[in-house]
């Protein structure tokens, strides 16, 4: 009699992804979550005899085997040790039916499924072939276990996102088009095989794939290509974008991972924080760990790690790039929702891991996990990287003159402006939530004063009982004395790019004494790390103060100043410098960072739009210059396909529309977004979410 041999499988594809969550995704072959049941028919060369069992085996990795738990032999209704376990279901001579249950905990990856077949003393196999399995946020055995369903719809499935960029005083919302469906499983299974994790040591390195915080760690040090990697984006933060693509450019991520696969898995040239992060949320929502995107504003980068960020000026006011220490105008990183057996139940939940390129952490550009409890909470001993994300969002900010005889004078310290208006997107809207809260008390209050202390303590390995404290880091401690005045800008009328920019410095005096001040003002271009890229102001005037006087300053920035110096991120700094004469050199120092608006793009959307029928919306955009601007393009994205349009020139001002078609293909949210560009600026933005109905 022959061997009895498997002529052909079914996978049971449509009832298996329904079950598992994964009929969106592109891939063909059959792609599952772990802790829960698959089906499977096998159908053989002949019936099935008396005294012939059947058994499976499953393989992942180059060396398989059960001590790294890469592979595990079980037979019908039986549970192994490795946790995976197979049944026999209903079946007849032809066919029969079998469900495979793998561990909660299994290592993640693409499978080998092999039929072993024992007939007495005779024991053969057969490859059946391959199958993914991915994290499960819907089983409650799972590390990424996330009991609410909207918030698994959310952090999950959902391909369209929200990233909020700005100020703390001027939040966007920029979309986001994630696709974790749209065929990029491959490449992200890829992305681990390529780490240096696995160049060290492959078969650890896959037998450690169940676990969501070292995977995560894998994959925040794969995002960026700064170790030499492989890794899919190259940081860009100045200077020319020329012949490759500047990072505002990017409105998703599928193109930038498929960009990566095409060239060779060569990194892609250019991204910042919100592009890395971006990329970061498609991978691990693709791999089954619940992510987000969160924005910081007024984001530290402590980089001698003593709580403290410092800026300089010069004696007229003028920042200075000669600190390492840096603040950005808004920073974007990663939570990823899973368990921290390693700390403690406690630390369970949100985890941040940054992609983006700051600091190495143990030799690698990788950044987490990051429990944002701890965070919180000042254990800035923790794994991994809880001291340097502490200090983005809650360190003390110092500002100091640096005069002519490099001396310096400490003129103010801020313990409350960084990390501010931590935002999110919010579950089933493009709503923002602010989860500041999440990551630090109240400023000002007992309880942040008293973490404050505690993670300061840590660091310096000594306790820190008294209240906030200058510096650490060794420099001149001698701080200005209270100048006795007070200062701060205000807007004229809103800021409009391609319009005149008119601020008023207000100046009082806060003492009974009549004072004099000598006011020096400067204003330059900035990037949103606040980098100076040209100086478009300089300006000094004298102001007498009355006792308890108050005095408004006029400053005016013509567009013919700034226009041809602004970036992509259109913002403007402004700084005063005011000393008080007669005063022994006593100084206030007032600044401002302005962010331009740019004229809206406006997408109008029909009332109702139904699937597998044509839609036409209306797309309106706008030159702000008082000058005409020519090589006009529209890009407009629906999900990963692209349409560019070649526009007219526009005239100084003037306001144009297209109309565009198209026809939704899939019932639900849509996202829809559009980029304006012409030779005086690039990169306007606009997106709208489009609820396809269905038909």
């Amino acid at each position: 009699m022959a061997d009895l041999t498997p002529t052909h499988i079914s996978w049971q594809p449509s009832v298996n992804a329904a079950n598992h969550h994964t009929d969106r995704y592109a891939n063909t072959e059959l792609t599952v979550r772990r802790g829960q049941p698959f089906n499977i028919t096998l159908y053989f060369n002949r019936p099935r005899q008396n005294g012939e069992s059947l058994g499976f085996v499953t393989e992942i990795g180059p060396s398989p085997s059960e001590s790294h738990r890469t592979r595990a032999a079980f037979g019908l209704s039986e549970a192994g040790g490795s946790g995976w376990s197979a049944a026999q279901g209903p079946s007849d001579s032809a066919a029969m039916n079998f469900t495979i249950s793998s561990p909660p905990n299994a290592v993640i990856g693409r499978y080998n499924l092999t039929l072993r077949v024992t007939a007495g003393n005779k024991i053969f196999s057969r490859y059946l072939g391959q199958f993914v399995l991915l994290f499960n946020p819907w089983c409650p055995g799972d590390d990424v276990y996330m009991s609410n369903e909207n918030e698994r719809q959310e952090y999950v499935l959902n391909e369209n996102g929200i990233i909020f960029v700005g100020n703390a005083r001027y939040i966007e919302a920029r979309g986001w088009y994630y696709g974790q469906f749209q065929d990029l499983l491959n490449i992200c299974l890829t992305m681990l095989d390529l780490s240096l994790y696995y160049r060290q040591d492959p078969a650890m390195d896959v037998s450690r794939r169940g676990d969501p915080k070292y995977l995560g760690r894998v994959i925040s040090s794969m995002i960026n290509g700064n170790d030499n990697d492989n890794g899919v984006l190259l940081g860009k933060w100045q200077g020319s974008f020329h012949s490759h693509e500047n990072p505002s450019r990017w409105d998703g991520s599928v193109v930038i991972l498929k960009k990566w696969r095409q060239d060779n898995y060569r990194p892609v040239q250019y991204g910042q924080c919100w592009v890395f992060a971006g990329v970061m949320c498609t991978v691990l929502r693709c791999l089954g760990i619940p992510t987000r995107l969160v924005s910081n504003f007024n984001s530290a980068h402590d980089v001698d790690r003593n709580l403290s960020i410092d800026k300089y000026y010069d004696s007229s006011g003028r920042s200075l790039n000669i600190s390492k220490d840096s603040t950005w105008d808004y920073h974007v990183w990663n939570e990823s929702w899973f368990v921290r057996p390693d700390l403690g139940r406690a630390y369970n939940g949100w985890q941040v891991l940054d992609a983006t390129p700051q600091e190495q952490s143990r030799g690698i550009f990788q950044c987490g996990p990051a429990s944002v409890l701890a965070i919180k909470e000042g254990e800035v001993n923790l794994d991994y990287d809880t001291l340097f994300v502490y200090s983005e969002v809650n360190a003390d900010c110092n500002r100091w003159i640096v005069y002519n005889d490099g001396s310096k004078k400490r003129v103010y310290c801020d313990t409350e402006i960084i990390g501010r208006s931590i935002s999110t997107k919010a579950v089933g809207s493009n709503g923002r939530v602010d989860v500041t809260a999440n990551y630090k008390y109240p400023e000002g209050s007992s309880e942040e004063r008293r973490v404050y202390r505690k993670a300061l303590s840590k660091i310096l390995g000594i306790n820190v009982t008294e209240g906030r404290t200058d510096s650490p880091g060794g420099r001149s401690s001698e701080t200005m004395r209270n100048p006795g005045i007070a200062g701060k800008f205000k807007l004229a009328e809103p800021p409009v790019f391609g319009k005149d920019i008119n601020l008023v410095l207000v100046l009082n005096n806060l003492s009974s004494d009549r004072k004099s001040i000598r006011v020096d003002m400067s204003a330059s271009t900035i990037l949103y790390t606040r980098r100076a890229v040209a100086e478009i102001l300089k300006a000094a005037t004298a102001v007498e103060l009355g006792p308890k006087q108050g005095k408004h300053i006029r400053v005016k920035i013509p567009y013919t100043h700034y226009g041809k110096y602004l970036t992509t991120d259109k913002r403007i700094q402004v700084t005063a410098l005011c000393e008080v004469m007669r005063s022994q050199g006593l100084k206030l120092l007032v600044e401002k960072t302005i962010i331009l608006e740019d004229t809206n793009i406006i997408i109008k959307v029909p009332r109702r739009v139904v699937v597998n029928r044509a839609v036409s919306l209306e797309i309106s955009y706008a030159n702000p210059l008082p000058e005409p601007v020519s090589r006009c393009v529209l890009f407009v994205t629906l999900m990963n396909q692209q349409v560019k349009i070649n526009l007219a020139r526009l005239a100084p001002r003037e306001r144009s529309k297209i109309f565009f078609e198209f026809t939704p293909r899939r019932a639900g949210p849509l996202q829809l977004q559009v980029d304006f560009s012409c030779d005086k600026f690039s990169h306007v933005k606009g997106f709208v979410t489009i609820a396809v109905a269905p038909a």
